[in-house]
């Protein structure tokens, strides 16, 4: 490592979202009824440009926080606003949050967006996005996905699809198009300046059957194309697949990771591209490590990939049960400074040495 830093959460996360400046937002998924949403500032030696060497500051800092009756499952900071947006179990209902201003400390929850049949329904993905306004992209199922303008709870888009398939996740790719996921692994594309249109179907990956996958991409700049950036997919199994949504029929690229227990769970599964390092992407939600390869050697060949990097901090600490990776991200400008979270209420921010 060229840098660690550890805190301990007073309960364990499933998000990590950047929000404004050096600032990061976690929140508990306990189903307690009170489930902390804190606005974290990131260590001083974090936000440096360059390394600084020892720092008297290496511990995060609460800045603000609030307090859900619902687990939270995902959150999404919404650009250039000061809203957050969560969602979480019992139904497909969303949450939206104002983080503090100066003379305040609390996030304070603002609003509630209501889905038609909400209730009974699995909990919602969320994306959101500011291109044209503060958009939240939410569904738990293909047939239910929607666009709402979150500061006046407008629905802008619905898809024009029939199908009740469990959604695995789903991202704006830039302002006018967004990538679905379903938890087998087939991806649908959608134009959200048509209000009702019709989902683009691509085939799944083949893999087992009962394999159930999730999604990783990058927002793309305003007004590029659809192949700016692979999309990314990890199943249950390992099996990693890039795609470019330009030439979907087959994939671009194919590997298996390197994962202990393939298939033990899928509840954690994550994948995501390094928004700084050409070609790079992390893996986790197997066990308490974080795998980091370079796909830029990958073929079609789905041959078990060497990872660049592992990150096993959360495997080697404490004691009793192993501690399972509930969630990573990458720093938006550092290339290889990466935050992870586990089960064992622990949250690392790390920055791995080139080999």
């Amino acid at each position: 490592y060229r840098d660690l830093h550890t805190f301990e959460l007073q309960a364990p996360t499933r998000v990590i979202e950047w929000a404004r400046g050096s600032r990061i937002c976690v929140a508990g998924y306990g189903q307690s009824g009170r489930n902390e949403i804190l606005q974290l500032i990131t260590p001083p030696a974090l936000q440096a440009k360059e390394t600084q060497g020892l720092c008297p500051e290496r511990d995060f800092k609460v800045e603000c926080g609030g307090f859900s009756k619902r687990a939270v499952y995902s959150l999404k900071y919404v650009p250039d606003t000061s809203l957050l947006v969560t969602s979480g179990p019992p139904d497909s209902s969303l949450q939206v949050w104002q983080v503090s201003t100066e003379d305040s400390d609390v996030i304070k929850s603002v609003s509630t967006i209501a889905t038609e049949n909400a209730t009974g329904q699995l909990w919602a993905k969320i994306a959101t996005i500011s291109a044209r306004a503060p958009w939240v992209l939410h569904g738990s199922t293909l047939d239910s996905v929607q666009i709402t303008e979150v500061e006046l709870r407008k629905n802008v888009y619905t898809a024009g699809s029939q199908d009740s398939e469990e959604l695995a996740g789903l991202a704006f790719l830039n302002s006018s198009t967004a990538v679905l996921c379903c938890t087998r692994g087939q991806l649908c594309v959608a134009d959200v300046r048509q209000p009702r249109g019709a989902l683009q179907a691509m085939p799944a990956p083949a893999a087992p059957c009962g394999d159930r996958w999730c999604l990783g991409t990058t927002c793309a700049a305003q007004g590029s194309g659809l192949g700016a950036q692979p999309v990314a997919r990890l199943s249950s199994g390992g099996l990693l697949t890039l795609t470019d949504l330009r030439k979907a029929s087959e994939p671009l690229a194919s590997a298996m990771a390197r994962v202990p227990f393939p298939g033990s769970g899928t509840e954690f599964l994550c994948v995501s591209w390094a928004p700084a390092l050409q070609g790079c992407l992390a893996v986790s939600g197997f066990d308490g490590t974080v795998h980091v390869y370079d796909t830029q050697s990958w073929d079609s060949s789905g041959r078990e990939a060497e990872p660049l990097f592992v990150h096993k901090g959360h495997a080697l600490g404490g004691s009793g049960d192993p501690a399972l990776v509930t969630v990573h991200t990458w720093h938006p400008q550092k290339p290889r400074t990466v935050l992870s979270a586990a089960s064992d209420n622990s949250l690392h921010v790390w920055d791995w040495v080139q080999p």
